[in-house]
């Protein structure tokens, strides 16, 4: 067993026994998970979601918005950057979705040296057959933290665009399908900008959402300490599902009907940001399918069967806020975007 002592064969010390080398032409097979025939309900859907919000409370105290964002995301198979000071369960709040959602998952830890290859995998070519055969990074599963993304250089950023936006990933002129569900949970410090890449403005608008933490209160950072007093909570987090069940749920969302005046609604709150004076860039049409998709989320965790304008409202500021650029001149009275989104929102009128 790896990790289990054995006698050196020269001095007779006990070493530990090295890790398998894995012959070069061994390939990892992956499986694609076939679309699922089976669509849930959104009262199915708000039962599911009620366990995996209250498995992961057991992880992370005191912060019920952000986990239900956290599943809103997930049902709308979108990504997460999760945006906060360090140290506040960005990375357990990761680990808790993955591990109660039943999914395969893996960490990339980012640092200004770490290259594409180290994330997407590489074209390596055998040196006895010539063939060329390709490595897997840890990118090929279907739960990613990406820690501390602002840490890789660009190249490396832009290794995840693909990804991210299509599920899929190019390399050496041959496409490799991601296995779905297929998540993305990136995290940041928007405070030490020392030795940083800015995430630029396509890879913003890839995620979903962005989710702020924050700090507990007093109560729940004591109680923080006394679930851990033993070992760490996730340490024995449980599964509530599988990849399979996320998949009917992913599909039952899309079912959540939108009434054109809600839709109409939605679509105006988008273009306002296209025009208002704080900003130099508004959101997209892909910021228009997010909240179109969240709304939908949220509404089936709710075990709702229609999105209302105040769904709506709800998603605003997670999913624009971001996609947002505010100009300099006004940052005194509009410091970010989602400042400039609950005014957009006050002023919209709506037509239901």
């Amino acid at each position: 067993m790896i990790g289990e002592a054995f006698a050196c064969p020269s001095c007779g010390k006990n070493i530990l026994q090295p890790r398998p080398v894995r012959p070069a032409n061994e390939k990892i097979q992956l499986t694609v998970t076939p679309p699922p025939e089976v669509i849930y309900t959104a009262a199915q859907l708000a039962d599911l979601a009620r366990q995996i919000i209250a498995n992961v409370q057991q992880v992370i105290v005191g912060k019920p918005e952000q986990v239900t964002l956290a599943v809103v995301a997930l049902f709308a198979e979108g990504h997460i950057l999760l945006e906060d000071v360090p140290g506040v369960a960005k990375t357990m709040l990761s680990r808790a979705i993955a591990q109660s959602a039943g999914c395969s998952f893996r960490r990339i830890q980012c640092t200004p040296d770490l290259q594409p290859e180290h994330v997407i995998g590489e074209v390596t070519t055998d040196a006895a057959s010539g063939k060329k055969d390709f490595r897997f990074g840890p990118l090929f599963s279907q739960m990613v933290l990406v820690d501390e993304i602002n840490r890789a250089s660009p190249r490396t950023q832009a290794a995840l665009l693909e990804a991210m936006g299509e599920g899929s990933v190019s390399m050496d002129r041959v496409s490799y399908r991601l296995e779905r569900p297929f998540m993305v949970m990136a995290t940041q410090n928007p405070i030490d900008q020392e030795g940083t890449f800015r995430l630029p403005e396509a890879q913003m608008d890839r995620f979903l959402l962005r989710i702020s933490l924050g700090y507990p209160d007093a109560a729940q950072e004591k109680e923080m300490c006394v679930r851990a007093q033993q070992q760490h909570p996730i340490d024995v987090l449980k599964p509530i599902t599988n990849g399979d069940e996320i998949l009917k749920c992913q599909r039952g969302v899309r079912a959540i009907a939108v009434s054109s005046e809600v839709c109409d609604y939605l679509v105006a709150l988008t273009r306002a940001t296209r025009s208002h004076p704080a900003l130099r860039l508004g959101a997209s049409p892909r910021g228009s399918l997010g909240l179109y998709h969240t709304a939908q989320a949220l509404a089936a965790i709710r075990g709702e069967n229609s999105v209302t304008i105040e769904h709506i409202k709800t998603m605003a500021v997670p999913v624009l806020a971001h996609r947002l650029m505010v100009r300099r001149d006004v940052l005194a009275d509009y410091p970010d975007g989602a400042t400039v989104i609950r005014e957009i929102v006050a002023g919209t009128k709506t037509t239901a």
